[in-house]
């Protein structure tokens, strides 16, 4: 890559999800109250674990942690999508593009690892009930998050550093509504091979690593499961496992279908649909799966409540 050819970009420009202006503003109704949904049930969810002494589990001290980055990363995109739906002006500083995309990459990514973690919760709970609280301390808890983050900000400054290094000298105009990779890979006049293998074998490893620990562990859930007598207690066993499988289902099979291809296959208005679906219907959902399926959480509700 020769940066002597490479033209001094400053900015780019959104070319967002639609340019009819009837268009734009029923879409911006729409996902300003999907936004809304997504922020209160996400806080609404860290608020009450924090404040609820029966929700201070393993489990649910990780569902906290997945609101939160479910509230980083759509936060990074939502509010931006908004105002450049109703704005004339589109651009974004280089800086803010690359800042953008690494906090979304960064926690994007600890999200999927954290559906690997809750299924290992999940299997130790089920598994070895007795040794569960030894097993999966706080101080296990800890470093399991810190693991977490750790991989996700590793990852996300990897790709980072890999595509804002590339020459941009052609259009400056994203075709898209935030700065993901496969569309700032169209942009560049440098050759992408480097960075399109790299975004292959990283995502192969986190999606491959986080599906392959959430299929393991749930073989031996169901194993262990299937040892148990009573119809209630296999009921039981796996109620509780009902709305994690829902999440990762959603969120795996999105992500998936947005990175596991080649750059030839990239359909610009295909993928801001997907778009749209993982940076804010699915964390807007997660919350909501979660409390709608679980006891606990709805006993918590019901207790706050009374509170008012």
């Amino acid at each position: 890559m020769d940066k002597g050819n490479c033209s001094s970009l400053t900015e780019f420009y959104f070319l967002g999800i639609t340019n009819n202006p009837g268009l734009k503003m029923a879409l911006f109704t729409m996902f300003l109250l999907v936004y809304f949904i997504n922020l209160l049930a996400n806080l609404g969810m860290i608020i009450l674990i924090g404040m609820d002494p029966q929700l201070h589990t393993p489990m649910y001290y990780f569902l906290s942690h997945l609101s939160f980055c479910d509230l980083c990363y759509s936060t990074t995109i939502g509010p931006r999508m908004l105002v450049d739906l109703i704005a004339k002006n589109t651009s974004i500083p280089f800086s803010g593009c690359a800042l953008q995309f690494f906090i979304f990459c960064a926690f994007a990514d600890s999200d999927c690892l954290l559906l690997a973690v809750m299924a290992f919760d999940r299997y130790q709970a089920i598994r070895h009930p007795l040794l569960y609280t030894v097993t999966m301390s706080s101080r296990a808890c800890s470093l399991l998050m810190a693991g977490v983050y750790t991989m996700g900000m590793t990852d996300a400054l990897v790709h980072t550093t890999l595509t804002f290094r590339l020459c941009f000298c052609g259009s400056n105009e994203i075709n898209h509504f935030f700065c993901d990779l496969p569309p700032l890979l169209l942009l560049s006049c440098s050759d992408t091979r480097i960075n399109e293998f790299v975004l292959f074998t990283i995502s192969a490893f986190l999606e491959l690593g986080s599906i392959s620990g959430v299929l393991v562990s749930y073989c031996y859930i169901i194993l262990s499961v299937l040892k148990i007598n009573s119809a209630q207690g296999k009921l039981k066993a796996f109620s509780t496992c009902t709305s994690h499988l829902t999440a990762v289902a959603i969120f795996q099979g999105t992500v998936l279908f947005m990175y596991f291809r080649p750059s030839s296959a990239y359909s610009p208005d295909q993928d801001k649909i997907t778009s749209l679906f993982y940076t804010l219907v699915i964390p807007m959902l997660n919350p909501l799966i979660y409390s709608l399926w679980n006891k606990d959480v709805k006993e918590a509700l019901k207790e706050l409540k009374k509170c008012f």
